[in-house]
């Protein structure tokens, strides 16, 4: 993205000397132009006073005094003429593209106009402009999903609920009821509750992921000893779908980062990998260590995800299975915050799935500071 920038501010300063340097060849052409027309105007002048005699008049022998100054004159207001010309122009361009500039706070699909000297400032203006648009439009389908999310969670939120004070009015309205089927009935609204907590966690996750700004409090972290640690408190979640941890974790790597963040990231990924993994098969946790970067990556197996799918998959409110279950899946936005944290430190992430293997890898760099 820096390396994009600095070529795109290389670009306009390279376009705007070769203005600069064509404006001025045609302020000095203008000038020189005028001087020349206007002294073959005085040299015809007094060709055509000495062809009639009129040179040797009264009157013209009575402005001859006069007669230099008043061609100093003439040709100092002349090229103050010019020059004013030439101030004015950039000056109306300038309110030209200003007024334009004026239409990317409220962008619409109409494009942007300016004169043919401006058009590399005019594709400028309208890449802006469609940019903006798309953020727009972006920024509206995450909004239009977002709610979409929080009316599915308040129609499930109900259902667990309800059989929660279900359950436990059968136990008070029957005092006399067996142990075993009190038991029973305990189990139940106990995995409802577990049920409602969860999607209080989604209800939590949308309004947090909503509302806070994400920044970066880098500091020194053994990422080797971050990951593994993470890793063993998912050992009872991976136990009840018998699944298993394969490790190739390099010891000893250490990074700059935000570890608060950077662990959450990490968290939302195992968790996908976990509720997607079939049963009774292994997770594999690799950290690689570089120079200047370190790779980490995250293989589980699982249905194969489509492509279509697999482009979309660290969208914001972004669901596998689009058709929401009150009893499986998250709030969609796992992924997504997986994604910025990732940005945030100035790295990268990616997801490969093939023949029922999928791969999320995420490249950050050792220090994110030195980057920003």
């Amino acid at each position: 993205m820096i390396r994009k920038e600095a070529g795109l501010e290389s670009s306009s300063r390279s376009y705007h000397k070769r203005i600069a340097k064509k404006t001025s060849v045609q302020f000095i052409g203008a000038v020189c132009a005028f001087e020349l027309g206007y002294i073959l105007l005085n040299l015809f002048f007094l060709i055509i006073m000495g062809v009639t005699g009129l040179d040797t008049t009264f009157l013209f022998n009575a402005f001859k005094p006069f007669m230099i100054p008043v061609v100093l004159i003439i040709s100092f207001i002349g090229c103050s003429y010019i020059a004013y010309r030439f101030i004015r122009k950039p000056l109306e361009y300038l309110d030209e593209v200003s007024e334009a500039s004026k239409r990317l706070a409220h962008p619409t699909e109409e494009p942007i106009v300016l004169p043919e000297s401006l058009k590399n400032i005019e594709d400028e203006l309208n890449t802006a402009r469609e940019q903006a648009l798309t953020d727009m439009n972006e920024a509206h389908s995450s909004d239009q999903k977002r709610d979409d999310q929080l009316v599915c969670l308040a129609h499930d939120l109900r259902t667990p609920l309800t059989s929660i004070l279900g359950y436990l009015r059968l136990i008070e309205d029957e005092p006399d009821i067996p142990r075993d089927l009190a038991l029973k009935y305990a189990g139940i609204a106990r995995d409802k509750a577990e049920r409602l907590e969860e999607l209080l966690g989604e209800f939590y996750e949308i309004t947090r992921f909503s509302s806070e700004g994400l920044v970066l409090d880098p500091v020194p972290v053994n990422i080797s000893a971050m990951l593994s640690d993470i890793a063993k408190d998912f050992v009872p979640v991976l136990a009840d779908k018998g699944l298993n941890w394969q490790f190739h974790i390099q010891e000893d790597v250490q990074i700059v980062c935000d570890k608060d963040k950077l662990e959450r990231a990490i968290d939302n990924l195992i968790r996908n990998a976990v509720n997607y993994s079939y049963d009774n098969t292994d997770l594999v946790f690799d950290l690689r260590g570089e120079p200047d970067k370190i790779f980490i990556s995250l293989q589980n197996k699982g249905a194969e995800i489509p492509k279509e799918k697999l482009d979309r998959i660290f969208d914001r409110f972004y669901r596998l299975d689009s058709a929401r279950s009150s009893d499986t899946g998250g709030a969609g936005l796992g992924l997504a915050i997986a994604k910025e944290v990732t940005e945030l430190h100035h790295g990268t992430i990616g997801a490969s799935s093939e023949q029922d293997v999928i791969t999320f890898t995420i490249c950050l760099p050792r220090d994110c500071k030195k980057i920003v």
